[in-house]
This record gives C-alpha cells, structure tokens and sequence, in this order.
C-alpha cells in the first residue's frame, strides 16, 4: 500500500525526564501542508535510557515477519552509537503520537515503516547522543567537541562513562534545535546484523497471538452466518450446553459461540448448536454476476490518475489503429498462518485485548464500541503477527471476542477461527478488470490507455480519502509509472460488487501491473522488438530504472538458454525500483519455472539480508496471484473452505529466487510488499515466450495450462 498523505517533514524535538533518573526522547513531526488543526500526523518515536544502562525503543511499528523490530532497533542505533542487539523493544500502545505520517494513521503496512521512521528515528538518536555527549561533557569541564559516543559511553581520552551513569544529568540538558545526521560511513546502517528476534522464533520462545495465556482462561468457538453479512435468526443450544466443559453459549447477531473449557470442547459443542440463519440478499450472489458487474461498468469514464499529452484526441485521429486488450485478476484470500483469534476480558476496571493487528487503534476502538466504555478504558496489549498481508488491519474477530468475553465478566476468553472460518470470512483482495489500449510509433509506444474497474476497499476504510472518485490504493501502479509515452491515460472506475474486500499485500500494484506489464509485452511483440529493449526505449529519463531493467536482464542472461521462455517486467513501487526476469521450460505437458531473477534498487539498504528476504518472501505471495489460487462465490458463500481448494505454493514448486541488490543514496523505498507484483506478469510474459499463448486472466492455470 502505498502512502496516500502528503506529511510535512518539518520537525521539532520534546524532550521530558523520565521517572526514576533516565532520559526519554520523543520526536514529532508537524502536521501536513494545510491540514486542520485536528489532524493526526504527528508520528511519534520514543526512546529511553535508563540509569540501569537499559535502552528502549518503544515501537510503533507491529513485527508480523517483516523484521520491522531489528530495522527500526538498526536505525536508533547507528546514531545514538550503540549496539543494536542491546535495544530493548515494547510495543506501542494506541496514541496519535504514533501515527504513520505516511499512511496518515497509527499502521503497519505500505511498506511505510522503513520510510516513516527513516529521518524521526535517527533524528531521535542523534539528538539523545548530543545530549548524553553535552552531560559528560560538563561533569569533566571540557568541550563537548572534545567527547564522542561509542557503544553506550561518552569517552574522552582515557575517561569514559556509561550512558545509564550520564542519563540523569542528560535529562536535564537543553535539547539542541539541530542535530546533523550522518549522511554516509554507517556502522549499523547496512551491515550484515542476525535478526533480533530470530533467535526467539528459531527456538520456538516467541509469543504469538494464538500463544497467549491469561490466569483462567476459556476458549471460544463461533460458528457464523455462511453468508457474510447474514445474522442469526434462531438458536437451540440445549444439547452443546450439556457437554461437559461448555461454560456458556453465545447469540452475538452475527454468530453462535460456544465459550468452554477447552478449545476442542467449544469447538465440537458448536456441531450441537442447530442455528437457522437470515441469510439477508447477500445468498443470491456468485462469481458470475460480480465480473458482471465490473463488466458492466468498463464504459464509464472514471477519474483520471495520470495522464501526459492528449490520448483521447490521438486515438480519435484516423490512423491511430489501436491495440486493445482486456485483462481480469482474481479475488484472493489472505491465508495467514496464524488464522485470526483474540483474547479479551472485560471487566469493571476496562477491557483486555490480546491480539495481533496492525492497526491497534483500530482494535482499541471496535473494542470500546463493542463492550460500551471509553477507548482510554481499552488496553491493547499488541502480540508479535503470524502473518498480516492486510488481514490484521480488520478488526472483525476483535469485536467478535469483545462481544464474546462479555458474556463472562472478569474472565479472559480467547477465540480462535479455524482456516475454514479463515478463508470464507475474510475480505478478500477485490477482482479486476482492465481495459487497454495503445498505438504504437517509431517503434515505441505513442498512445497508452488504461482503465481499472473494481471495488474500493477505502470506501469502507477511509471513506474522506477517497477524493473525485480516486481511491489513492487503486492508483498504486498508475502514479509511479515509468515508461516514457507522449499521449498517456490513466484511469480508475470504483464498482462495487456485493464482496466483502481488503487490502491484500501490494494491494492495486499486483492487479494493476499485470495488465500494464503484461500488455506491454504484448506491445513489443507486436512491434517486433525485444521486450527488454522496448522497455529501455521508454525509459531515458528513468535511469535508476533503467539501471535495474538491465541488471536483471543480464543476470538472468535473459534469451540466453535454449529450450526456455523468459519473461520480463518492470516497475516503480513504494520508492523502491524493481525489474523481473521470470524463466520457464516445459516438460510432460507442464510449465515448470525456473528461475526468478529480481535487480532491486531501494535507495539505502538498512538491512540488506532482510530487504532479500522480502524480495524473496514476496516473490512466494506473487506466486499465489499468479498461479492457481483464486476465491469464487456461489450462492453468497465463499467456496474454497481450505488449501485443499486455496492452494499455495509447495516447496518444489518455489523456483530459485536471485535478488540483485543496487542500493544507492538515496532515502530507502519499502520492501515488504515489492517482490509481489511482478511475478504474474513476469511469468505469464514468460508462458507466452514458450508457448505463443497470451493469458490475460489471473490465475494462469485457468486457462488450461499446469505448472509442475
């Protein structure tokens, strides 16, 4: 997701002493050009350093696999000069002073963290340093020019003291107005360092969601309305309520819970529960009338994202003989590994919430809604994500447990979805269609038209973001295009269809860069020219984009092997450059893939075996979108129930995955959802290279085809 919120970067520096001696530093930035008075950019990084030599990053990013902990320790780091693995870190609790200045609310997602934390956390560092250097300083009678910090101590000459001795004297110091950052000879900042909670997680010491335990708790089961939207209409529960174990049996309007001892008591009590349903008219919906409805909607103008020269008029000439095509992407489910589940407890002094989100004041307010108090009386006690992709920005199965544990006041009551709840209650990612057209000239592209047409998940989310028609996710991919054509089109058309959506990772980027990148491969066939080459062509004023095209053409010496079909595409997304080589053979009927090969230019690399870690992780969820996973509707229930009918990628079915690094300069671009988009077009561009077959529906294997 990339950021909607234009945010000022003009900040200011608090500084307060902390409780019991210590120094605590927080840095704000002000408000966006023009905003209200009211608005909440004001993300906020905190620190401590303790007289017990303990330092502190409060986070206000949520670890869900991203290594958001280590990177975010990494820069803190490399300008307060101490060691990383000796940051402690503590989640963030709900506050606007947390806010992601990028994302224009307190989230994790966009890929936003690295970038959103880029200049405050370092800022943050480098002005507790400063301080801590001015308090040794002063206690030796000497310049502070003459001091410098160094692994958690100020030294002068043969002198040296500790930051926890230094942090009481610093707390009283005068905040300096500016601090200058270092803008290169970094010592933490790129360097190879092990994942700070890597160890943890290897051993199998790391608390997730689903881990938690509270003194006396019980277990949740629920069993919901098929149809989502519907509501119970009647329950007869008598036979579960005699089962041994079952505490207490549930109504709360969207489902029956059965609260229990044990989880498998709530669970197998809820095939005791006879529910009839009011299925509202959400039961008459299928996967045909969804297309249908985007279909019909592909004569609409929408509104425009980007556009250059005049490409109504040049289409409208006489000879302009356009090339059309149209492409469809799928509705996808997230499939975490951790399904959701929360455990809550309400009671007189508030409420409890156990969870993982990425958005926890989402999770504070459904909260407060759903047990009738105050946010301030909601504790969000944040726990390390199994898995997010967007899924853990709902906060339906919060409410759900809020709703839940009412029922036992003073009781913490832990529900937990099965991956059949999982996958026929989820939002899923919208379906697509694109319509395209383009005229060719000299070789290049001379006109290029493109129109989404698909449902908006900030309608529901963030209905004030969405300005003249523009939902700023379903730009992403249409305002970081590249390619340089003189007479260009852009456009978006909101279509609702009946579905429940999310965000899904890379959200609009995947669904816009299959049909972009896909038919500018089919663009370049058509003009008879190398789709690498063709590429380049358009690309002079791009030249970190150039650079990245080339580096994966030649490191997949791409053409070079006979027997295979490869398959190129490029792009811009989340600040980061990005180009794909995908290489596929046949055999038995079957494509296998080969290889994919990513050159990735994401400015500064903070942690360069992460940022592969990413690119590699995400080139696995591109894999879903492209292969043969897909969500379909019938009779307003969502088919698939598990992998057995969602599958996933095995492991043999993973091919090696080269990511070329091109870090430069510049401010770091985002990596968690980057490596996604490309691997569907980049495959499908492949296929076509094989086989003269284009697809132009998502996923491929729809189209008769089977990947080994």
């Amino acid at each position: 997701m990339s950021a909607p919120v234009n945010a000022s970067r003009r900040t200011f520096l608090k500084v307060t002493a902390a409780a019991g001696g210590g120094l605590m530093l927080g840095l704000r930035l002000g408000a966006a050009e023009g905003a209200p008075p009211s608005a909440a950019f004001v993300p906020n990084a905190w620190i401590s350093i303790s007289s017990d030599e303990s330092v502190k990053l409060v986070c206000a990013r949520n670890e869900m696999g991203q290594g958001v902990r280590t990177s975010l320790a990494m820069l803190l780091a490399e300008e307060l000069a101490v060691d990383p693995r000796h940051v402690a870190i503590e989640d963030a609790p709900p506050d606007p002073v947390y806010v992601n200045k990028l994302m224009g609310a307190q989230v994790t997602g966009g890929s936003t963290s690295i970038r959103d934390a880029w200049d405050p956390l370092r800022q943050a560092g480098a002005t507790a340093r400063t301080m801590l250097v001015a308090a040794a300083a002063a206690r030796w009678k000497v310049p502070a020019a003459e001091c410098r910090a160094q692994d958690g101590h100020v030294l002068h000459g043969a002198r040296k003291l500790s930051y926890g001795t230094l942090a009481a004297d610093a707390a009283r110091q005068n905040a300096p107005q500016s601090v200058p950052l270092k803008a290169s000879a970094f010592t933490v900042i790129g360097s190879g360092l092990p994942r700070l909670d890597a160890a943890d997680k290897t051993r199998g010491r790391t608390v997730f969601g689903i881990d938690v335990k509270q003194p006396g708790m019980l277990y949740a089961a629920l069993a919901q309305c098929p149809v989502i939207g519907g509501r119970v209409a009647s329950f007869d529960a008598s036979l579960a309520s005699k089962r041994a174990g079952v505490r207490q049996v549930v109504d709360i309007g969207e489902g029956v819970a059965v609260i229990a001892d044990h989880y498998w008591i709530a669970h197998s009590a809820l095939a005791d529960v006879r529910i009839e349903w009011n299925e509202g008219a959400g039961a008459k919906l299928d996967t045909a009338a969804i297309y249908a409805a985007l279909e019909r909607a592909k004569d609409a103008p929408g509104s425009v994202a980007k556009s250059a020269g005049d490409a109504a008029s040049f289409f409208a000439t006489p000879g302009a003989r356009p090339i059309e095509a149209t492409y469809t992407s799928q509705m996808l489910a997230h499939v975490t590994l951790e399904p959701p589940n929360c455990l809550a407890r309400v009671s007189p002094k508030g409420v409890d919430v156990w969870v993982s989100t990425q958005f926890p004041p989402g999770a504070q307010s459904i909260a407060a809604q759903v047990a009738g108090v105050r946010p301030e009386d909601v504790r969000i006690h944040a726990q390390f994500i199994g898995g997010g992709f967007g899924r853990r920005l709902e906060v339906d199965f919060i409410g759900q447990a809020v709703a839940i544990a009412k029922a036992m006041p003073g009781t913490p009551v832990k529900l937990i979805w099965t991956r059949e709840d999982d996958l026929t209650h989820d939002f899923c990612r919208p379906p697509s269609l694109h319509v395209l057209s383009a005229a060719l000239g000299d070789g290049k592209i001379a006109a290029f038209r493109h129109k989404l047409i698909s449902p908006s998940i900030t309608s529901r989310w963030a209905p004030a973001a969405v300005q003249g028609g523009l939902d700023p996710f379903m730009t992403e991919g249409l305002l970081d295009f590249t390619y340089d054509i003189p007479h260009l089109e852009l456009r978006t058309v909101i279509q609702e269809v009946g579905v429940r959506v999310g965000y899904w990772r890379s959200v609009s980027n995947a669904l816009n860069m299959f049909a972009i990148e896909s038919f500018v491969d089919e663009l370049a066939h058509a003009a008879g020219r190398d789709p690498v080459r063709f590429r380049l062509a358009m690309l002079s004023k791009q030249p970190r984009q150039r650079a990245v095209l080339e580096a994966a053409a030649t490191a997949s010496r791409f053409d070079g092997a006979r027997g295979s079909g490869f398959g190129v595409a490029s792009m811009r997304c989340y600040d980061t450059h990005i180009a794909l080589v995908a290489r596929v053979s046949q055999a038995d009927g079957k494509i296998r893939l080969n290889g994919l090969t990513y050159a990735v230019d994401c400015g500064i690399a903070v942690h360069p075996d992460q940022v592969i870690a990413q690119i590699q992780g995400g080139a696995v969820t591109g894999l879903i979108n492209a292969l043969r996973s897909k969500v379909t509707v019938k009779d307003g229930r969502i088919e698939q129930t598990n992998f057995d009918a969602f599958p996933i990628p095995r492991m043999p079915e993973v091919p090696p995955i080269t990511v070329a690094l091109m870090p430069s300069g510049d401010a770091p671009g985002g990596m968690g959802e980057a490596g996604v988009p490309l691997v569907a077009p980049a495959i499908a561009n492949a296929v076509f290279s094989l086989t003269g077959r284009r697809i132009r529906a998502l996923p491929l294997e729809d189209a008769g085809i089977r990947f080994a």
